[in-house]
Protein backbone atom coordinates (compact mmCIF):
# COMPACT_ATOMS: atom_id res chain seq x y z
CA UNK A 1 0.00 0.00 0.00
CA UNK A 2 1.42 3.24 -1.22
CA UNK A 3 1.07 6.39 1.07
CA UNK A 4 -0.16 9.33 -0.87
CA UNK A 5 2.23 12.46 -1.03
CA UNK A 6 1.42 15.74 -1.70
CA UNK A 7 -1.28 16.99 -3.64
CA UNK A 8 -0.46 18.04 -7.16
CA UNK A 9 1.30 21.71 -7.42
CA UNK A 10 -1.31 23.90 -9.15
CA UNK A 11 -2.25 28.04 -8.74
CA UNK A 12 -5.14 28.37 -7.27
CA UNK A 13 -5.79 32.55 -7.54
CA UNK A 14 -3.70 33.40 -3.62
CA UNK A 15 -1.40 36.40 -3.96
CA UNK A 16 0.91 37.60 -1.14
CA UNK A 17 0.89 40.99 -1.10
CA UNK A 18 3.99 43.29 -0.51
CA UNK A 19 2.15 44.32 2.93
CA UNK A 20 1.70 41.07 4.03
CA UNK A 21 -1.97 40.76 3.07
CA UNK A 22 -3.34 37.95 1.30
CA UNK A 23 -6.32 38.16 -1.70
CA UNK A 24 -8.12 35.27 -3.24
CA UNK A 25 -9.15 35.41 -6.49
CA UNK A 26 -8.91 39.66 -5.83
CA UNK A 27 -10.76 39.17 -2.58
CA UNK A 28 -9.05 40.59 0.28
CA UNK A 29 -8.40 37.52 2.61
CA UNK A 30 -9.84 38.65 6.37
CA UNK A 31 -10.21 35.86 8.68
CA UNK A 32 -7.53 36.66 10.75
CA UNK A 33 -6.43 32.82 11.44
CA UNK A 34 -7.07 31.49 8.23
CA UNK A 35 -4.16 34.51 7.57
CA UNK A 36 -1.79 33.20 9.99
CA UNK A 37 -2.64 30.26 8.78
CA UNK A 38 -0.93 30.88 5.14
CA UNK A 39 1.70 32.82 6.75
CA UNK A 40 2.93 30.11 8.86
CA UNK A 41 3.02 28.19 5.47
CA UNK A 42 4.64 29.79 3.08
CA UNK A 43 7.43 27.53 1.76
CA UNK A 44 9.98 27.72 -1.58
CA UNK A 45 10.15 24.72 -3.87
CA UNK A 46 14.19 25.22 -5.10
CA UNK A 47 13.47 22.37 -8.01
CA UNK A 48 10.20 23.96 -9.23
CA UNK A 49 11.35 27.79 -8.45
CA UNK A 50 8.12 28.86 -6.97
CA UNK A 51 6.15 29.62 -3.85
CA UNK A 52 3.62 27.95 -2.30
CA UNK A 53 1.42 27.41 1.01
CA UNK A 54 1.18 24.15 2.44
CA UNK A 55 -2.01 23.41 4.81
CA UNK A 56 -1.77 19.72 5.24
CA UNK A 57 -1.71 17.80 2.77
CA UNK A 58 -2.61 20.66 0.93
CA UNK A 59 0.01 23.02 -1.36
CA UNK A 60 -0.48 25.44 -4.00
CA UNK A 61 1.66 27.78 -5.51
CA UNK A 62 1.00 31.34 -4.75
CA UNK A 63 1.87 34.40 -6.32
CA UNK A 64 4.63 36.69 -4.12
CA UNK A 65 4.38 40.66 -4.78
CA UNK A 66 7.89 41.14 -3.54
CA UNK A 67 8.67 39.40 -0.07
CA UNK A 68 7.39 35.69 0.95
CA UNK A 69 8.30 36.34 4.48
CA UNK A 70 8.25 39.01 6.82
CA UNK A 71 10.11 40.57 9.73
CA UNK A 72 7.34 40.51 12.58
CA UNK A 73 10.89 41.67 15.09
CA UNK A 74 14.17 42.22 15.57
CA UNK A 75 16.32 41.64 18.87
CA UNK A 76 19.86 44.01 18.42
CA UNK A 77 20.95 41.75 21.26
CA UNK A 78 21.08 38.54 19.64
CA UNK A 79 20.69 40.02 15.82
CA UNK A 80 17.76 37.70 15.84
CA UNK A 81 14.66 38.53 13.45
CA UNK A 82 11.72 36.72 13.86
CA UNK A 83 9.63 35.84 10.65
CA UNK A 84 5.98 35.37 9.68
CA UNK A 85 6.45 31.39 9.26
CA UNK A 86 7.26 30.82 12.85
CA UNK A 87 10.94 30.64 12.00
CA UNK A 88 13.49 32.58 13.77
CA UNK A 89 16.77 33.22 12.05
CA UNK A 90 20.21 35.73 12.41
CA UNK A 91 19.65 38.75 10.25
CA UNK A 92 23.15 38.85 8.39
CA UNK A 93 23.48 42.78 8.10
CA UNK A 94 25.37 42.57 4.23
CA UNK A 95 22.02 41.54 2.91
CA UNK A 96 20.17 44.53 4.15
CA UNK A 97 18.60 46.62 1.19
CA UNK A 98 15.50 48.86 0.42
CA UNK A 99 12.21 48.42 -1.17
CA UNK A 100 12.07 50.22 -4.56
CA UNK A 101 8.78 49.98 -4.59
CA UNK A 102 8.47 52.03 -1.10
CA UNK A 103 11.89 52.30 1.27
CA UNK A 104 10.86 49.28 3.67
CA UNK A 105 13.71 47.69 4.57
CA UNK A 106 14.37 44.11 3.08
CA UNK A 107 16.93 41.16 4.48
CA UNK A 108 18.12 38.03 2.72
CA UNK A 109 16.64 34.68 4.37
CA UNK A 110 16.11 30.87 4.71
CA UNK A 111 19.57 30.35 2.63
CA UNK A 112 19.08 26.93 4.07
CA UNK A 113 16.84 26.53 1.17
CA UNK A 114 18.13 28.42 -1.30
CA UNK A 115 22.26 29.73 -1.27
CA UNK A 116 21.11 33.31 -2.38
CA UNK A 117 18.38 33.59 0.39
CA UNK A 118 14.57 34.86 -0.14
CA UNK A 119 13.61 37.94 0.50
CA UNK A 120 11.85 38.81 3.91
CA UNK A 121 10.59 42.56 4.66
CA UNK A 122 10.50 44.36 7.70
CA UNK A 123 7.43 45.07 8.83
CA UNK A 124 7.22 48.68 11.01
CA UNK A 125 8.16 47.77 14.84
CA UNK A 126 10.91 45.55 13.07
CA UNK A 127 12.31 48.47 10.89
CA UNK A 128 12.43 50.67 14.14
CA UNK A 129 14.08 48.53 16.34
CA UNK A 130 16.53 47.99 13.38
CA UNK A 131 17.05 51.37 12.70
CA UNK A 132 17.29 52.46 16.69
CA UNK A 133 20.65 50.35 17.03
CA UNK A 134 22.13 52.31 14.28
CA UNK A 135 25.31 54.17 15.52
CA UNK A 136 26.81 56.97 13.38
CA UNK A 137 30.55 56.53 13.36
CA UNK A 138 33.45 57.87 11.87
CA UNK A 139 33.38 55.53 9.86
CA UNK A 140 29.50 56.40 8.78
CA UNK A 141 26.55 54.57 10.44
CA UNK A 142 27.02 51.11 11.74
CA UNK A 143 24.67 48.68 13.02
CA UNK A 144 25.11 47.36 16.26
CA UNK A 145 23.74 43.79 16.74
CA UNK A 146 25.11 40.70 18.67
CA UNK A 147 27.40 43.25 20.29
CA UNK A 148 29.28 44.24 17.41
CA UNK A 149 29.03 46.77 14.51
CA UNK A 150 28.57 45.98 10.98
CA UNK A 151 28.95 48.03 8.06
CA UNK A 152 25.56 48.93 6.34
CA UNK A 153 25.36 48.39 2.60
CA UNK A 154 24.20 51.50 0.53
CA UNK A 155 20.83 52.26 0.51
Amino acid sequence: MSVPGPSPLRPFGLVLHRDGSWTHEGVAVRNRKLRAAFDRGVRYLPDAGVFVVQLGRFRGQIEVEEAAFFVRSFDPASGELALSDGSVERLDPASLRVSPRDGALLCAVKRDVISTGLLARFGHAAQADLLAAVEETSGGPRLRTAGALHPLPDF
